[in-house]
């Protein structure tokens, strides 16, 4: 279109000043450092019953701790009422699926967490660069599934969940493997993801970056006004 463009650059989420609700606190003290996946796909995904019950038995043969923050699927009354048979008997005290609101940023900060599966919302995105858990990607659509490309193709700081060409959904097998992929410390994949990742929080918490790009944007508007 021959227009010019002009970036703004990211807006870094600042550091929560607040405190994690005890209960969480208090589950999360009782596992390692970084060894709990955290998953939470926003307000607007709304898995299926079956996709749903896929995501959790896949946290399930990971063999780690997890926390799901999830919206109960389509046509379902409660979070409960869709989760796979016996599944909280075989998960007590080392999974938690929740269908409530829950402090993110200050769940994603917690020593424990080390593994953060996303949708790949903006908002989450700019929360996920900054902290030092593994990301596994599950987008939906519209702009997650191209944030989730440019993140997992494109910088390589995670790892997007394998889906089907033709129906489009993904498998408790498939769901593992992406979150092992990051987690295990043997693993090629995560070691190349950590030091990506590494680069990136490092680069978008030095001080003064909001204030350098936001007066190169002036800057160059400045320009560009003038040489009208």
């Amino acid at each position: 279109m021959n227009k010019p463009v002009i970036l703004a650059g990211p807006v870094v989420p600042e550091s929560p000043n607040s405190q994690l609700e005890t209960e969480w606190a208090k589950w999360l003290q009782g596992f390692k450092p970084r060894t709990v996946i955290y998953c939470a796909l926003g307000t607007e995904y709304v898995l299926t019953k079956q996709q749903l019950q896929q995501l959790l038995l896949g946290f399930e043969l990971t063999g780690l701790p997890f926390f799901a923050a999830l919206k109960p699927p389509s046509g379902v009354e409660s979070i409960e009422s869709a989760l796979p048979e016996g599944f909280l008997a075989r998960v007590k005290g080392k999974g938690v699926v929740y269908g409530g609101w829950v402090q993110q940023p200050l769940l994603l900060k917690h020593p424990s967490v080390g593994c953060f599966v996303t949708h790949c919302g903006s908002g989450s995105l700019s929360e996920a660069l900054v902290i030092e858990c593994q990301l596994v990607f599950l987008p939906n659509f519209g702009d997650q599934v191209i944030n989730a490309r440019m993140m997992s193709g494109g910088l390589k700081v995670g790892v997007e969940i394998e889906k089907g060409d033709e129906d489009g959904l993904f498998t408790k097998e498939g769901v593992c493997k992406a979150v092992k992929a990051v987690t295990d410390d043997d693993s090629e994949v995560a070691k190349e993801v950590r030091t990506n990742h590494a680069k990136w929080r490092e680069f978008l918490s030095s001080k003064g970056l909001e204030s350098s790009y936001i007066d190169d944007f002036v800057q160059k508007l400045v320009s560009l006004v003038v040489s009208f």
